[in-house]
């Protein structure tokens, strides 16, 4: 059940984001469902394997290369998924902080922490 509350969660922020802001469209909440789902897969089979490969910047940056990574995989989520546009590489890095932000704003809310 907690998967899928995260995942109903995840597509809600997505839908939301994507109204406040400008650069990124979801078509339907089907889509924003499916975006929920693919990067939940990103970020288990492909974000370790990034970070992996560029932990040496990740450490002269401390850390903030992160967010870099993250955007990339919201980059990937938009080619991967059809209903889900995302503009520019900054309209994704916002859209990643925003969406990481908002998603432990509320699993800290309704008591679903990892």
């Amino acid at each position: 059940m907690k998967l899928i509350a995260r995942i109903l969660i995840t597509s809600l922020l997505v839908v939301l984001i994507s109204y406040l802001m400008k650069g990124v469209q979801v078509l339907e909440v089907w889509d924003a469902i499916i975006v929920a789902i693919v990067l939940g897969l990103l970020n288990l089979f492909v974000k370790p394997v990034i970070i992996l490969f560029t932990l040496p910047v990740t450490i002269v940056t401390l850390g903030l290369f992160l967010l870099v990574i993250n955007a990339l995989i919201i980059l990937l989520c938009d080619k991967l998924v059809d209903g889900f546009t995302v503009n520019s590489f900054w309209t994704a890095l916002f859209f990643s902080i925003i969406l990481s932000l908002s998603q432990s704003i509320m699993y800290k809310f309704i008591g679903e922490n990892k």
